[in-house]
């Protein structure tokens, strides 16, 4: 049932971090020149902590070498264009298709060691086990997803499948988590189109919190929670964006951002891994649609988060989707995360997600 995924060209920069280019399988092989800056050796272990907040039992991730990491270069600096010289970018090579290489300024690195229990339940903190990758969609640097072919997102929705079922088949990685900054306005540093993944040593509190529904919804129901979510978009329709033979895109019944989406393949899987072929490509098409109609929706690039959830084939719960949005709430307003919503997460939305469905769906055609 499964696709073949794409072999990439695998190689290291000057730090030892591994760098890897993909390309479609009937393209040439691209060639990894050889990386002449002078960095400093990566450390043999983690260099960040996760200490356990005790009022709440959250997990926060204690990095501050991010602190250093790179702000806002000029064009001509950008770590992300290609520089076949070797000497002023993270890809040294003449031109790539799709691109992942470990971040210079990790949240998360190593492997776990054995511990014992916490001495004092009120300091419990543990090494930063995992990894982090970035994701370079194109070597465009004035690009972005949304101006990619169908072909070339199909092959960026390959190196998702690729690179989680490599870092899922570790022991010590709880979750991986694919996504997506765009924007200034959301906190991006660099404007060249890229994303990051993350491999998470624990669950975050929001794929936690949507376990606990699902295992409660199918205790109460027998029913699993993401095929009824999506029965139900589908037999309301009011907030259905686009309905394909395996993709549907919708507006969430309780939608918190002013454009949000959710995009479910229409058969259950766990993960971007267990995709045919024929999903894959439309799901890439829906998922390219989506985020032209969010360009569209005001005539400017939307500033917005795209997050994957994905599972291990073998979890008891899990759907994947996508989870699109944005914090612009008009063409020159934002939304900010204020009292209610940072102080207690508590949303308040000043649209009725009909609404939102109606407007991206006038953006959409």
């Amino acid at each position: 049932m499964n696709r073949p995924l794409p072999d990439p060209t695998v190689g290291h920069l000057a730090d030892g971090r591994e760098i890897l280019l993909f390309d479609v399988s009937e393209a040439p092989r691209p060639v990894l020149e050889t990386d002449h800056r002078a960095l400093a050796p990566r450390p043999d272990g983690p260099t960040t902590t996760v200490r356990r907040d005790p009022q709440t039992g959250d997990l926060v991730i204690v990095a501050p070498a991010r602190q250093d990491r790179t702000y806002k270069p000029p064009k001509q600096m950008c770590p992300l264009c290609p520089d076949p010289e070797g000497l002023s970018s993270e890809l040294p090579v003449h031109d790539y298709r799709v691109a992942v290489f470990e971040n210079r300024f990790p949240s998360l690195f190593g492997v776990a060691e054995a511990a014992g229990p916490p001495e004092n339940a009120l300091r419990v903190e543990s090494p930063g086990v995992g990894r982090c990758e970035v994701v370079c969609f194109s070597s465009d640097h004035d690009g972005a997803f949304a101006g990619l072919t169908q072909e070339h997102a199909r092959l960026v929705v390959d190196v998702w499948a690729h690179r989680t079922a490599a870092l899922l088949s570790r022991d010590d990685v709880a979750e991986v988590y694919c996504f997506e900054n765009r924007g200034e306005e959301i906190g991006v540093t660099l404007p060249h189109p890229h994303g990051q993944i993350y491999a998470f040593p624990f669950t975050t509190p929001r794929t936690a919190a949507l376990m606990r529904e699902a295992q409660a919804h199918r205790a109460s129901t027998g029913q699993d929670l993401f095929e009824s979510i999506l029965a139900a978009e589908v037999a309301d329709g009011d907030r259905i964006l686009i309905r394909t033979d395996h993709t549907t895109a919708f507006v969430p019944f309780a939608a918190k951002w002013p454009s949000e989406v959710h995009v479910y393949p229409n058969r259950h899987v766990r993960n971007l891994s267990e995709l045919t072929a024929a999903e894959a490509d439309d799901l890439a098409r829906v998922y390219l649609a989506v985020l032209r109609g969010f360009d569209a929706l005001y005539g400017t690039p939307l500033p917005y988060i795209a997050s994957w959830h994905q599972y291990r084939t073998d979890a008891a719960e899990g759907y994947l989707h996508a989870e699109l949005f944005s914090i612009r709430r008009s063409a020159d307003k934002l939304k900010y995360l204020a009292g209610a919503e940072s102080g207690r997460d508590a949303f308040i939305t000043d649209k009725s997600p009909e609404a939102i469905a109606a407007e991206l769906r006038k953006a959409l055609e």
